[in-house]
């Protein structure tokens, strides 16, 4: 029987051994139902960001016709271009300019929303506690039970030197 377990775990780590050591980019997930893409991420790729002027590579790799025809005319005198030829030969090499990237963004909005979201959530999560886990308030912290509890101690003359009884004047009956 243990020979028979064993031999099945064998082959379990062999399988599993050789799927995680294919070179394919696209592998199975666990119940083989989607695809999932690896990125190797000891390539250069392509950012926008304020503090990297120049990105590993460029935005647009693959170009039509026209943009080939456009990047032939760049090898030339850049005074015969047109405004728009140069534009375009710009968002070839970038996606974004300096000022879209500057622009503000909204995200903050999400930000201010999901804080509001879970201190509305911690507020029913408190709410319930308090209704359903939390026994009720003990009977001594109502006022008339601490206003008899003061009476008590006084009519004890608890602690006459430094305590409540020191500060109530007993044949007054009213506090000094």
């Amino acid at each position: 029987m243990l020979h028979l377990i064993s031999r099945r775990m064998g082959s379990l780590v062999a399988r599993r051994a050789t799927v995680a050591l294919t070179t394919s980019s696209a592998r199975m997930s666990s119940h083989g139902h989607e695809v999932s893409e690896t990125v190797d991420m000891s390539r250069p790729m392509y950012w926008d960001r304020l503090d990297t002027p120049l990105p590993d590579k460029v935005y647009k790799e693959e170009l039509t016709a026209a943009d080939k025809s456009l990047k032939q005319k760049e090898k030339g005198p850049w005074s015969q271009l047109t405004n728009e030829e140069k534009i375009a030969l710009y968002r070839l090499m970038f996606n974004q300019t300096y000022p879209e990237m500057k622009q503000p963004r909204s995200e903050w909005k999400t930000v201010i929303g999901g804080i509001f979201i879970f201190m509305g959530f911690t507020g029913l999560v408190v709410w319930w506690q308090r209704v359903y886990v939390y026994p009720a308030r003990p009977r001594t912290f109502d006022d008339e039970w601490q206003a008899k509890q003061l009476q008590r101690v006084l009519d004890m003359r608890m602690n006459p030197i430094e305590g409540f009884a020191s500060k109530w004047d007993y044949e007054k009956r009213q506090w000094k």
